[in-house]
């Protein structure tokens, strides 16, 4: 079968950010190796065990990152590496580098620009603690409420990316949240978006991730990106909160009223709710069709220059 984009093992780099994974960076690459995939790069957060030597003695590239934190060993080794296709995959094994396939073939197909790697469908048993599978559930359900994106695994770190992807998204988180500003800024400049699904096991060693702390994090990027992918959002939410209030205050007036007891200050507040709730809209509205019109732009300006 023959796909719009012929993307070959060589056309693909493997970008691994590892801290203290000597478990299973190992096996990681010889996966990929076994599949054709040699261009593989492990940006290192410094780490105290064998995870640096033991993938240069696999073949790795190995750069230490400049900074500290996942989300900057992504940025940096973005603007390091520079093939067709980047795949981002963790070096604990919690992955199965031979998903890889699944992962490219959208991209092959020609539907999509970033690929992400869904592993709510089918985990193993202990891959995820309650905690971690609950809070998982509850911020992907908030990501789909505010940007009304049907995505249900925003927080997975197996992605494919184009180069027009990975060269182009502006990222500024250093830790966790990385992957959830990855897929906004996607959304934000244009690009196409698919998830499929893949397998998912339990880690070889201790977690990093603090399910509180980071799941906070995640939970405030997920509100604090609306301004990046669509600031008309934050008109609606304050439009329906005027109207709400202008709404509660309204019947307290009428109520009132039919007791014939005059609340003329009170009537004058619910009518600037009301009339403000109804501006916030319309400029919501407006500016939501701007931002989609921008959106549409960039793609289309994107597929003439292809």
């Amino acid at each position: 079968m023959e796909y719009p984009r012929n993307i070959k093992p060589d056309d693909v780099t493997i970008i691994i950010p590892t801290l203290d994974e000597e478990k299973g960076i190992g096996k990681v690459i010889d996966a990929f190796k076994e599949q054709g995939y040699t261009n593989i790069f492990v940006i290192d957060g410094n780490s105290k065990d064998r995870t640096r030597e033991i993938a240069r003695e696999k073949g790795a590239t190995v750069v230490v990152q400049s900074g500290r934190g996942k989300g900057q060993a992504v940025v940096e080794a973005f603007s390091l590496v520079n093939s067709e296709v980047a795949v981002m995959i963790d070096g604990d094994g919690t992955y199965d580098p031979y998903d890889i396939e699944k992962m490219l073939e959208p991209i092959r197909r020609g539907v999509a620009d970033h690929v992400i790697g869904n592993r709510l469908i089918n985990y193993e048993k202990g891959a995820f603690t309650r905690l971690n599978l609950i809070g998982n559930r509850i911020l992907n359900w908030l990501f789909r409420l505010m940007y009304g994106v049907e995505l249900y695994d925003i927080l997975s770190g197996y992605r494919a990316l184009t180069k027009d992807v990975y060269k182009n998204v502006n990222l500024t988180k250093h830790g966790f949240e990385v992957e959830t500003e990855l897929t906004v800024e996607t959304l934000a400049n244009g690009f196409r978006i698919v998830e499929v699904p893949i397998n998912y096991y339990s880690r070889h060693g201790e977690t990093k991730l603090s399910p509180l702390g980071d799941g906070l994090r995640i939970g405030r990027t997920i509100m604090e990106m609306l301004v990046r992918y669509n600031p008309a959002k934050y008109l609606y939410l304050l439009g329906g909160l005027f109207l709400l209030l202008g709404l509660i205050t309204g019947v307290y007036v009428v109520v009132e009223w039919f007791r014939h007891v005059s609340r003329d200050l009170l009537a004058v507040v619910t009518a600037i709710l009301v009339l403000g709730g109804i501006q916030f809209l319309a400029i919501g509205f407006v500016m939501s069709y701007l931002f989609k019109t921008s959106v549409e732009i960039k793609r289309g300006i994107r597929e003439i220059k292809k």
